[in-house]
């Protein structure tokens, strides 16, 4: 049988390639030629194949799929596409862990970046979140201090245990997110097993004008799973692709991923005088006060079919909101609204929009022009605004800013204010008590007091036993047992008296 006849390999621009093995060069064995064009392309193309890697979020992995509405919600909300029962949006999802570099391991103990794109009739519409429902800051100004503290170190290039303790026994408002962290759900078994959140509260306004403040809980339809911190470390030296390949084969063996959002609504009214401020990253609200409502479903079922191409260049931001979906007065919501698009333009170029990946499903009307890589463009239509010669025209009738908040105040900078019944312990004491197994917070124990006794100095363990206290006096007193009398800081083995230190041989497989 002939086999198919293959196509012709070509430069860049299209022309036949002169060969796929040899140089041009002054006989067999003579010098390499300068007018060989097509080595020089191949090389300079190599040299440059890379973009810098995000700075937080580097490793992941994505697919493609659809959300379906499957409650009406025009009571809430006027976006297009949540606008009636049935209605099917495309999306594009990318998990990761934060702090770790494109080679890092998956099963790392991390949050887990949820970044959704949904291809709406309006444009894109963008929700980032993480899987856990808090954060560790809740003002911006911090946000670059963090990350510094999880990455690498200047002198040595070596991640930090001291310095991540450090931070966090300096910043109290990160007590809840450590516990949450620290807990198995730091390391899930799966990205399919793991919940996504927005996280920040958000502004939904209805066709009538009324708002709401609403957040974002979409629940894995798999089941939460997680894995111990033996599983975890087992996982690393076995695979340490282990999520990314999970996703990938699941899905190319026909399997689909699946969520139920659910939304939690607060009446516009009632956060002027709630008990505590419900903007604050670090907090979550009460079911009891805000039970979920189920409004959707989220289903993957398409890998990307070039990884650079559609998952480490998509770029997601918080600031692609669709009409009837806006910000609230979270400070770090309102600080990522300006960070994230201003790290695309960085790392990818001002034109990262007209990616495949991040185009809209719509038509892109704009008088922005030039920049590099830039190819769709107005043609001979004006490139100004307000013009005479037919140039598009904003509606603020129609599309015009989510209805207005009363605000008022001195310009200050200030720390935070506590609400009545408001601290930075109650909700992770909670959690701590009311949420976890008895199993959970062993493992809990077990994990805090192993990650603090590698190379976190007496001080810092110390000032960090006060904040455990403060949560709980049980679970400030296991830990500080853990760590042991007078041996704090000297990295011994903390499995004693910290609860099940079974560390099972194998990996469970996905």
């Amino acid at each position: 049988m002939r086999e198919p006849r293959r196509p012709v390999t070509t430069t860049d621009a299209g022309i036949p390639a002169p060969s796929d093995e040899y140089s041009l060069s002054v006989g067999a064995n003579g010098p390499l030629l300068l007018q060989d064009h097509y080595l020089v392309q191949k090389m300079a193309q190599f040299n440059r194949e890379r973009v810098p890697e995000r700075v937080v979020h580097a490793k992941g992995g994505g697919a493609y799929g659809y959300f379906e509405v499957t409650e009406d919600v025009t009571q809430w909300t006027r976006a297009a596409f949540l606008s009636q029962v049935g209605k099917r949006t495309p999306v594009f999802v990318r998990f990761s862990t934060v702090a770790g570099e494109l080679g890092s391991a998956d099963t790392v103990r991390d949050p887990r970046g949820f970044a959704i794109k949904l291809y709406t009739e309006a444009g894109n519409y963008d929700l980032v979140g993480n899987n856990t429902p808090i954060f560790f800051i809740r003002d911006p100004q911090k946000f670059q201090d963090f990350i510094h503290s999880q990455k690498r170190m200047p002198d040595t290039n070596l991640r930090s245990n001291n310095a991540q303790w450090d931070f966090w026994s300096l910043s109290p408002e990160s007590t809840h997110q450590v516990l949450f962290l620290m807990s198995d759900r730091g390391t899930p078994r799966t990205w399919r097993n793991m919940n996504g959140y927005g996280s920040h509260t958000f502004m939904w306004w209805n066709a009538a004008g009324e708002k709401f403040w609403v957040k974002y809980h979409f629940k894995t339809e798999s089941g939460i799973e997680c894995l111990t911190d033996a599983e975890a470390a087992d996982a690393v030296a076995e695979d340490p692709d282990y999520h990314l390949r999970d996703l990938f084969e699941h899905v190319r063996g026909g399997g689909e991923a699946a969520w139920r959002l659910e939304m939690q609504i607060m009446p516009f009214e009632e956060a002027a005088d709630y008990r505590f401020n419900p903007f604050d990253l670090t907090k979550v609200w009460p079911h009891s006060d805000y039970p979920p409502v189920t409004i959707g479903r989220m289903v993957l079922n398409r890998n990307p079919e070039n990884y650079f191409g559609e998952v480490e260049q998509a770029a997601f931001e918080p600031a692609n909101m669709v009409p009837g979906i806006g910000p609230s007065p979270d400070k770090m919501l309102l600080g990522r609204l300006f960070s994230y698009p201003d790290t695309h333009r960085h790392r990818i170029g001002t034109n990262y929009q007209q990616l495949p990946v991040n185009q809209p499903r719509v038509p892109v009307h704009s008088y922005n022009k030039d920049g590099a890589m830039r190819y769709r463009h107005n043609g001979d239509q004006p490139v100004y605004a307000p013009n005479s010669y037919g140039g598009p025209q904003a509606d603020p009738g129609r599309y015009g800013e989510p209805p207005g908040m009363e605000v008022a105040g001195e310009i200050v900078r200030s720390a935070y204010r506590p609400h009545r019944e408001d601290s930075d312990y109650v909700q992770a004491g909670n959690l701590w008590r009311d949420v976890l197994s008895t199993t959970d917070r062993d493992h809990l124990v077990r994990n805090i007091v192993k990650h603090m006794s590698n190379g976190v100095d007496s001080a810092v363990q110390a000032r960090a036993l006060e904040h455990w206290r403060q949560v709980d006096h049980e679970l400030g007193a296991r830990i500080a047992k853990g760590l042991g009398n007078g041996h704090a800081g000297r990295g011994e083995n903390p499995r004693a008296e910290t609860g099940d230190s079974r560390i099972p041989a194998r990996l469970p497989r996905a």
